[in-house]
């Protein structure tokens, strides 16, 4: 799956309209290839980012858990650190 699509269950605060909107954006130019549709498929394109956007919308409605929500912040720092041990 595309390293870019980053977790959005269970964070503090909860994932915003823009960051599910970049997922599934994320999600669908995985899927067609495209990272930019021509004209003749920017339609079917963007039904099809605003399909897994809802779905996603409901997803996150929907899931439940015990465990506290994650801090963005020090979830952040956390994948910095991975990055920097990583790529030093």
């Amino acid at each position: 799956m595309c390293r870019n699509i980053k977790t959005l269950f269970n964070f503090e605060p909860p994932a915003t309209e823009d960051e599910i909107h970049a997922s599934a954006l994320q999600f669908v130019r995985k899927l067609s290839g495209f990272n930019k549709p021509s004209q003749a498929n920017e339609e079917a394109f963007e039904l099809a980012v605003a399909e897994v956007s809802e779905a996603a919308r409901k997803l996150l409605a929907s899931l439940h858990t015990h465990a506290p929500a994650r801090d963005r912040e020090i979830e952040a720092e956390k994948a910095k650190e991975r990055s920097r041990l990583r790529f030093g």
